[in-house]
């Protein structure tokens, strides 16, 4: 080990000499306390380390010692349910090791080593195996089939494999390599910073199908896409992401609380355990990885969180797995850039920000996507990254979310008068947008039926005819808008009201299947069609808006998903109430 001494101590950053020997980014234990730290600056023979847990109590002259690596994170069975800090220090070990407060330079091993695993090997001895290729497989639950992976850079054939129980430091395999004979464990070790390797970059061709009607149906996101929830304080970020979470078709969840509220991370602890995931009826934390990094833990973890958070989810993407990691928010995360970038007293940008924010920013987005994995032919394994952003007063102008914007593919612009109304997911359909949209449509045609795009298009454009008319109702009221007007505002609120507007804490509504989603664009787009035909055949609008049907449109949000028969129902009412009103209509 490396000794430095230190020099200053400013907050989380500590300046030691005699450092000539580190690399960037090396991880240093500072003191004889042992607290983890990192090297992000060298001068001479002075390293600037930014400290994972607090440094009162230190002082100059106080010893450095290097681990001569970089910052990494262990990967291997008992990931899933995992609940960590932002440098994948496991908080349930933790707490029982110190109690409710986390003690300084206590290390625990991320995952058990000492718990056995049963080993079923795919392999046998004498294959040739590359980097990525699955020697075997460990049940680490009912959902999650753990794939043990040749580790990076190893080549060779299989010389010995076993089958049986072994913790993840035994030996499983030997590879015999043109360099010698390597030993394969369960466990492997990946720095954070470093994307892990893959075959090939494909194009998102799927969608993310996530329940929530306004982002299925308006703004589709991609598997393997990235995309930005920007929104003020009380717009309903955390409760988009939670939802998200909860009901989007991943195979695995990686979510991480950088720098949130402690009582917020306490909602997500408290209420993943005990949700059942309703693709497999199995609680929804088996297939979930937790970063738990609230506001008042030491800045620099909530760096860290983001780059280990993305690197576990490239772990489970090389084995074929759907992936999405929601990182709630990156102006947290933006927030301790800044705070470690003034302490190193580096230029500042705009509003004291990093000038390397932007491309940080990238790094992070572009380690999502849809890829060809190492050494398994044929299989894809995707990442979806969805980042909240908090622009302080709800400005988009402000660096972070421009910043953002400019490399995300889908914007779910939420609203603060939207919020206010109570309309929740508060997503602005006027302002959000999706690129993936017509990409995904041949998936939707194949998938869902040719009336999918027109449906969605035919909503789009009522509700931009509604942002029009609105300002001639505001001047002059809506009683100086013609019948067919008139008619267009309250298929607006309709949809407004009866689609887009989707409550998260009832059992029903909280989730709504891509058919449910068609059938209900169809029951109040087909009734707006056929009271079109009535006006022209001289029926009165306040006789059309008084139809008893109109009622059972707005309640149809409450179907159950297995009850799809009442829509063709609800369809034929439509029809017969219109038809009995044009008659009525006709006769007078």
């Amino acid at each position: 080990m490396e000794i430095g001494k230190i020099v200053k101590v400013s907050g989380p950053l500590i300046i030691a000499e005699g450092m000539a020997q580190c690399k960037m980014f090396d991880v240093v234990q500072v003191s004889d306390k042992k607290l983890i730290g990192e090297v992000i600056e060298l001068r001479g023979d002075k390293a600037s380390i930014q400290v994972y847990e607090e440094t009162s109590g230190l002082g100059p002259g106080e010893n450095v010692y290097s681990t001569g690596a970089p910052l990494s994170v262990e990967l291997g069975p008992g990931l899933i349910e995992g609940i960590y800090d932002g440098i994948q220090r496991p908080l349930t070990k933790l707490k029982e090791a110190s109690g409710d407060r986390i003690e300084r330079g206590v290390y625990i091993p991320a995952v058990d080593h000492e718990k056995l695993w049963d080993f079923v090997p795919t392999l046998s001895v004498g294959d040739s195996v590359t980097a990525g290729a699955v020697l075997g497989t460990v049940k680490e639950n009912v959902l999650i089939l753990h794939k043990i992976m040749v580790p990076y850079g190893v080549e060779g054939t299989v010389k010995e494999i076993k089958k049986g129980s072994f913790t993840v430091d035994d030996t499983i395999a030997t590879i015999a390599t043109a360099h010698g004979d390597v030993k394969v464990t369960m466990l492997q070790k990946w720095p954070v910073r470093r994307g892990r390797p893959y075959l090939e970059k494909l194009s998102p061709s799927a969608p993310l199908v996530t329940g929530q009607r306004v982002i299925d149906t308006l703004f589709p996101i991609a598997k393997g896409g990235v995309a930005a929830v920007p929104g003020p304080f009380g717009s309903g970020k955390t409760i988009v992401q939670h939802q998200l979470a909860k009901w989007a078709d991943a195979d695995i969840i990686v979510y991480i609380g950088c720098g949130e509220r402690g009582n917020e991370m306490t909602d997500v602890l408290n209420e993943f355990p005990s949700l059942i995931d309703p693709h497999s009826g199995q609680p929804l934390m088996k297939r979930t990885v937790l970063i738990a990094n609230t506001s008042d833990m030491p800045v620099a973890a909530r760096e860290a969180s983001i780059y280990t958070g993305i690197t576990i989810a490239e772990y489970f993407r090389d084995m074929g797995y759907s992936v999405a990691i929601m990182a709630d928010s990156t102006s947290r995360w933006a927030e301790a850039l800044r705070e470690m970038s003034g302490r190193l007293e580096e230029m500042p940008g705009e509003e004291g920000y990093p000038a390397y924010l932007s491309s940080r920013l990238a790094e992070f987005y572009e380690r999502a996507g849809v890829v060809k994995v190492l050494g398994q032919e044929g299989v894809t394994g995707s990442i979806t990254a969805i980042g909240a952003v908090s622009p302080p007063g709800g400005d988009l102008s402000e660096p972070v979310s421009q910043a953002t914007l400019r490399i995300v593919k889908v914007f779910w612009g939420l609203s603060a008068s939207l919020a206010y109304k109570r309309h929740f997911p508060a997503v602005d359909w006027l302002t959000s947008y999706s690129l993936y949209a017509d990409r995904l449509s041949e998936w939707y045609g194949d998938n869902i039926g040719d009336e999918w795009m027109g449906l969605r298009a035919d909503l789009m454009r009522i509700l931009q005819e509604e942002a029009q008319l609105d300002e001639i109702v505001r001047l002059v009221g809506m009683d100086a808008l013609s019948p067919e007007n008139r008619l267009t505002m309250e298929t607006a609120k309709s949809i407004r009201e009866d689609y887009l507007h989707q409550n998260a804490f009832h059992e029903v509504d909280t989730y709504a299947s891509l058919e449910k989603q068609q059938y209900m664009m169809k029951l109040i787009l087909e009734f707006d069609r056929l009271a079109k035909d009535a006006l022209n055949k001289n029926v009165d609008i306040e006789d059309i808006l008084e139809l008893p049907v109109r009622e059972k449109i707005g309640r149809a949000k409450y179907i159950p998903e297995n009850e799809m028969s009442k829509f063709d129902e609800l369809l034929a009412e439509i029809s017969g109430s219109m038809l009995a009103l044009t008659e009525q209509g006709g006769e007078d």
